[in-house]
């Protein structure tokens, strides 16, 4: 067994997450799940972050759920789809829905086996970089399941109703190509761990504020009402008016371009 199934490490900024379980194709047991839910849990903590890039090991990024090893233990099975309340997430929903809800940039680079739970976990992401070879595929139906790793909150956002119902019933499995031309994917790269690590210090040249912003607005106001998207637009300007890194942004782009940001606010 990996003995980190996270891998986790922090440079200049960027935080850089990877799925370590190779030997499976970083195939989902309980274990992973908890220790993909406390990496999220700790970089929503950590202020210094300003973009992450989420990947898997030794070129797969994640083949979905480890059946057996769930099945195997009807206890971590229940821990894993255990809530309080019907709307609250549990763990499995977590892994996914977790990176929506963290106020950072969130870049997945897809390579190789996306299939079932990594799909979801990759539909979390802001951001899908794939290499040409990769696989994607909503393959819960193929096992007689519904897709619920909250996968779905994005998906309706990004593709008509008609295509995502296509994908969960057929379970099938769609090439780069094919996954870009449906929106599953934001992009296609020979290289797309370089490509994520430009984009993300791309992003980086933004206030950390004005992005954890944009993205708590987008990601609530996409499917809401226009009244609460009107709300939320005059709030976190507000917000951002009184923070010191808008101050920034103005003497970055008028006298100092290299003047550093303030770490986000504690309110995003």
């Amino acid at each position: 067994m990996e003995k980190d199934l996270v891998k986790l490490s922090i440079e200049h900024g960027i935080a850089h997450v990877c799925l370590n379980r190779p030997s499976k194709i970083n195939a989902l047991s309980y274990e992973m799940f908890t220790s993909i839910d406390k990496v999220i849990k700790r970089l929503g903590n950590d202020k210094s972050v300003n973009a992450v890039i989420l990947s898997g090991a030794e070129g797969n990024f994640c083949s979905g759920l480890d059946v057996k090893s769930v099945a195997n233990s009807p206890s971590k099975a229940i821990k894993l789809l255990f809530k309080w309340l019907p709307g609250n997430a549990n763990l499995a929903q977590r892994v996914s829905l977790g990176w929506q809800r963290l106020p950072i940039p969130v870049i997945a680079v897809l390579e190789g086996c996306c299939y079932g739970g990594g799909t979801q976990i990759a539909l979390g992401a802001d951001i899908r970089i794939a290499s040409p070879e990769c696989k994607l595929s909503i393959m819960e139906a193929k096992w007689g399941l519904v897709p619920d790793m909250a996968g779905l909150v994005a998906l309706r956002q990004i593709m008509p109703k008609d295509k995502a119902l296509m994908l969960t019933y057929t379970a099938d499995i769609l090439n780069a190509t094919q996954a870009l031309e449906l929106g599953l994917i934001s992009q296609i790269s020979n290289t797309p761990y370089d490509a994520a690590l430009e984009l993300a210090n791309h992003i980086m040249r933004t206030s950390p504020d004005a992005n954890a912003a944009i993205k708590r607005s987008i990601n609530q106001s996409w499917t809401g009402s226009v009244r609460s998207l009107l709300a939320r637009e005059s709030l976190s300007q507000i917000r951002l008016l009184l923070g010191k890194n808008r101050v920034i942004a103005v003497i970055r782009q008028t006298k100092q371009p290299d003047k550093p940001y303030c770490s986000r606010q504690s309110w995003w």
